[in-house]
């Protein structure tokens, strides 16, 4: 029977978020949960020790201390001195992306861990967890490509007068596609939307999201690469590795001082010239193209990322801890009694992983 939770600070480089809010807490301890959290978890959210404590918390100093918690709730994946807390039982909640991460998985099903990933549950409108996210990284990515836009070809991202705005093209039209392009739009530049689902390309037409939209093949990527300014990928398939949908010889193409954003890069990138970053070190230049393909871009901002988070988290992390076979969870279960147990990253680790699958 669960009956406390535990909320250690995050470690992840640059990481300033906290999974829960007070006003989470306390609805957990209402429902008769110990809840601990650790010392100065919440501050680079604006949170304070005693706002916690003052709702119920119990304030711990250390790590182990908030690992020690029968369900564990945090916001980032674990990184690799956090698995030393490890251990049988332990029900872990957070954003995981295991189809990209062999070892995190590997560690989890050595140690015995339930791991519930925030990015694989699933209801009838999509992916509540994931959703908040999805909307600050991609209205921060319009953000980011246009100040590193300036840094590299010092292009302005809506032009100016005389001037033709910038081309930006976006790969993926969920939720951080979305909002990427609707961020690129609101600064006037010229935004294309790339997809495979007709349906959803003429949505965001008819909206006014995008100027003009192209069904996702290699040869029209190809095409609409070789003219952008500005990419962003943010083609993901749940639970699974992206798809690589940009690749080598389409990045090559693009002109010195073009910019991409891979939001994918989670789950692994949908461009192949991407590869992780941190917000310390958030980019690098690949062809002569600017790469910002930061893993954790709405920690950036971390009190509206937090809050965002926190409304979307403790309805589900109260059923985790009451009901765990509830229906609310659908799909977050990644890994269980030894075992990879989500079939898309089973999948996606085929070949890195066998000791799991043979």
């Amino acid at each position: 029977m669960t009956r406390t939770i535990g909320l250690p600070a995050e470690t992840k480089d640059g990481e300033r978020r906290i999974v829960l809010d007070p006003s989470a807490v306390k609805m957990l301890i209402h429902s008769g949960l110990e809840t601990t959290v650790q010392t100065g978890a919440g501050l680079g959210s604006g949170f304070t020790d005693e706002d916690y404590r003052l709702v119920g918390a119990r304030i711990v100093e250390t790590t182990e201390e908030a690992w020690s918690a029968d369900i564990v709730c945090k916001v980032k994946e674990p990184q690799p001195a956090e698995r030393a807390y490890f251990r049988p039982g332990l029900q872990l909640f957070a954003y995981l992306h295991l189809a990209a991460d062999a070892e995190l998985t590997e560690a989890l099903v050595a140690s015995g861990v339930e791991a519930y990933a925030f990015e694989t549950l699933t209801s009838e409108k999509g992916h509540p967890l994931l959703a908040p996210m999805s909307e600050v990284a991609g209205r921060a990515a319009a953000i980011i490509g246009a100040y590193y836009l300036g840094e590299g070809s010092g292009t302005l991202l809506g032009g100016a007068s005389g001037v033709p705005p910038s081309r930006v093209v976006v790969i993926g039209m969920g939720v951080v596609g979305t909002m990427a392009a609707r961020g690129a739009r609101g600064m006037d530049a010229e935004v294309t939307g790339v997809d495979v689902h007709l349906d959803r390309l003429s949505e965001v037409h008819e909206q006014g999201i995008v100027t003009s939209t192209l069904y996702s093949n290699h040869h029209n990527v190809g095409e609409v690469i070789s003219n952008a300014d500005l990419v962003i990928g943010a083609a993901l398939v749940t639970g699974a590795r992206a798809p690589i949908v940009v690749t080598r010889d389409q990045v090559e193409s693009m002109r010195p001082g073009s910019v991409i954003v891979d939001l994918a890069i989670d789950q692994g990138g949908c461009i192949e010239t991407s590869h992780p970053t941190s917000l310390s070190h958030p980019t690098y230049v690949e062809a002569g193209v600017i790469h910002y393909c930061v893993t954790n871009v709405p920690g950036q901002y971390p009190r509206t990322s937090s809050k965002a988070l926190s409304a979307a988290v403790v309805p589900r992390l109260l059923d985790l801890a009451h009901d765990p076979l509830s229906q609310r969870l659908k799909g977050s279960l990644n890994v269980s009694h030894g075992q990879i147990v989500h079939p898309a990253v089973l999948a996606s680790l085929k070949g890195e992983y066998q000791s799991v699958i043979d």
